[in-house]
């Protein structure tokens, strides 16, 4: 297990709008971008093999993309290359950062000073809900899925553990980059599965405080 003193103060940084990543998940990644091609290659050369997911923040009047100032770590867990020079990697979530200041430099990528306080619980064991009861969250789900023409294997999010449930829900659903931004915040599993269900019924209202589709 790493620990947060093993955690190195510099990362590589890869806005990407919507892509969420969180402790002990993990995101498959299609590399294409020359820069996130080199930035890649470089993660590979480092014995942790980090790579910061971050949601884009754009701050009107300032030029080029902002970040939020919260992001997660992820280490290239799976690679592999393609007869064109594209990776496929998965990153295994490690820990959640906060930025610090963005460092200048001559790489085509960028790279932030990061701060890893506040933030021990991620390198722990699985996170426990212990108020979590499950059958009220797979009805909802049924309705959403079905608003939407989704299938969705039933008996495998009926068996997953309570945090590889709501994780893997909060990444793969599809909100919006401010509402991920908002999962990947929440100081605790119960917090991130209550913003989760409120997002849902949201949407299935359709953005309107009305009642829920039926």
């Amino acid at each position: 297990m790493i620990k947060q003193t093993e955690l190195p103060d510099t990362i590589p940084i890869f806005p990407l709008a919507g892509a969420l990543l969180l402790p002990r998940s993990r995101l498959p990644l299609h590399i294409f971008e020359p820069r996130y091609l080199q930035m890649t290659a470089d993660a590979l050369k480092t014995d942790g093999r980090l790579i910061g997911m971050i949601q884009p923040n754009p701050v009107p009047g300032r030029e080029g993309p902002g970040l939020h100032s919260i992001g997660c770590a992820g280490r290239i867990t799976q690679f592999s290359e393609t007869e064109d020079g594209r990776y496929m990697i998965t990153l295994g979530g490690v820990s959640r950062f906060r930025i610090l200041r963005e460092i200048e430099g001559f790489s085509p990528y960028r790279k932030c000073e990061v701060s890893w306080d506040g933030f021990e619980r991620d390198l722990g064991v699985a996170e426990q809900d212990a108020t979590f009861t499950r059958k009220p969250l797979m009805e909802l789900l049924g309705r959403y899925f079905e608003t939407r023409g989704l299938s969705a294997d039933w008996s495998t999010l009926k068996e997953a553990e309570d945090e590889l449930l709501i994780n893997s829900l909060s990444m793969m659903l599809d909100f919006d980059a401010e509402e991920k931004q908002a999962l990947l915040e929440a100081p605790s599993l119960q917090t991130r599965r209550e913003t989760l269900v409120t997002l849902i019924e949201y949407a299935m209202r359709g953005g309107q405080d009305e009642g829920l589709l039926q």
